[in-house]
């Protein structure tokens, strides 16, 4: 632990120049925001041209009907207008944030709140969390309205939103009060942490961070998700034969399988697992099971149980928690600069003791750069495990000796090209637009790479002979 801390001690050393240096840091954050999103706009305008074409790509031509294409052309083209217009509203509202000192502004706003109730600028996690309800506010006032009409008119146009304007209510609702429940709590410890431990914060907050994600995967499922969705044991059938057989087969440790109401919200459709090492569930979307066959269905499953098989998520927490570890050992040399603080137009009176969840949003924002490197290189992962997944369904029937299986990557490539089509999700992707945005290879991609597996299968077997 002494190694550790000499060696982030070494770190902020060559920090330094964070307290020292006259670096205009407000117009840093406005820069590379604004170089971020507008970025992003180029890659949407890249992407925008395919949604023009009349036909989709040869090897799929079979699979897609004329209108079915037509409309997934058409719900692309409306979702990449709305997400175009959405983040440079939302860039442009940040940047008038930042310009005007909201931020500052919010800070002594929420010192004004807890005064009213006899608390002064010495308790600071109060005063933390007030800030932070008051920025909550803010933002939720500005983002629902554009869930309103993402809901109510972008996914109730190409048929896809269930929700009714009771249902939306009492999402938004549940999420704030979830958010005030568990936010409140949570940063109250975070921040703690942060003054108890000093400088040395790092491995104990890291320690608090994967604690916490634990305890939300215990959590989630049984507490959280029924307040928006009822999970029902699958009913006794041809799927649910087939999903304990594999299980079993892999020994796949599943304690419940369960059907999800997602049809209650939308029409689009998925399949996932959750759990601790030793107790696993699997969920099925209830427009899933409507959409494919139980065979297709059991290949969706199998591509699942692959990312299991490779431990896949563990992995990913792995990749997630070296990354919170590297912004967390370069947090305090912001921490510790008053000047860093006082380029946000806090007064020289916080700026002298910046607040932590303060120094903390500010050096959030000047990663927007690297965040956004970090992404595309965690996208990059992402796709390399969807190929693994891939191939693991494919050759299920060599792992287990199930001369039945042999047909489940012709079996999965169907169920593919069924969501695809059911979620009138895009067949056309620019490359650059894909690698920025996607954590799973394009439909094109897999249905060739699963085609390649086959092939590679074939000639395998004729070698043998």
């Amino acid at each position: 632990m002494d190694l550790l801390h000499t060696r982030l001690a070494a770190l902020q050393h060559h920090l330094s120049f964070v307290a020292t240096e006259p670096i205009d840091w407000k117009f840093f954050v406005q820069a590379c925001s604004w170089a971020v999103t507008l970025f992003e706009s180029y890659l949407l305008l890249r992407q925008y041209p395919l949604y023009s074409k009349t036909e989709p790509p040869a090897a799929l031509a079979g699979h897609f009907d004329e209108a079915t294409f037509r409309n997934s052309q058409v719900y692309g083209r409306d979702k990449a207008q709305f997400s175009l217009v959405t983040g440079l509203l939302k860039q442009a509202i940040d940047s008038v944030m930042l310009h005007c000192g909201f931020y500052a502004w919010a800070w002594d706003m929420g010192g004004k709140l807890i005064g009213q109730f006899g608390y002064g600028s010495e308790y600071e996690i109060t005063q933390s969390l007030a800030f932070s309800a008051i920025l909550f506010v803010f933002l939720s006032a500005i983002s629902t309205p554009l869930s309103v009409y993402q809901t109510f008119v972008l996914e109730e146009k190409h048929g896809f939103n269930k929700t009714a304007p009771s249902l939306f209510v009492a999402d938004l609702l549940k999420s704030w009060l979830l958010a005030f429940a568990i936010g409140g709590p949570f940063l109250s410890v975070f921040l703690y942490v942060f003054k108890w431990a000093g400088d040395r914060f790092v491995p104990w907050l890291m320690a608090l961070l994967l604690s916490f994600h634990i305890a939300m995967v215990i959590l989630y499922p049984t507490v959280i998700q029924p307040l928006f969705n009822k999970l029902s044991p699958l009913r006794a059938g041809d799927l649910r034969s087939r999903t304990e057989a594999l299980a079993k087969k892999l020994k796949f440790p599943l304690k419940h399988l369960y059907e999800i109401d997602g049809s209650k919200r939308s029409s689009h459709s998925n399949a996932y697992f959750f759990g601790l090492p030793w107790s696993k569930h699997i969920v099925i979307f209830d427009t899933l099971i409507k959409q494919s066959k139980p065979d297709e269905v059991e290949a969706v499953l199998a591509h699942e149980l692959g990312h299991w098989y490779y431990m896949h998520p563990t992995k990913l927490l792995c990749i997630s928690q070296i990354h919170t570890f590297a912004i967390l050992a370069l947090f305090p040399a912001f921490l510790h600069a008053p000047q860093f603080i006082r380029a946000f137009d806090f007064s020289q009176v916080v700026s002298a003791r910046p607040p932590t969840i303060v120094a903390l949003l500010m050096f959030q924002m000047i990663l927007t750069p690297m965040e956004a490197v970090v992404s595309i290189a965690i996208n990059f992962i992402s796709r390399r495990f969807e190929w693994e997944a891939d191939r693991f369904a494919c050759e299920l029937q060599d792992r287990l000796h199930a001369p039945e299986m042999q047909d489940m990557g012709d079996r999965l490539g169907r169920a593919l090209i069924t969501l695809h089509a059911k979620n009138l999700s895009t067949v056309w992707v620019d490359w650059l637009y894909s690698a920025y945005h996607h954590s799973h290879p394009t439909l094109m991609e897999r249905i060739k790479a699963l085609d390649g597996f086959k092939a590679e299968r074939a000639g395998e077997a004729k070698k043998e002979l």
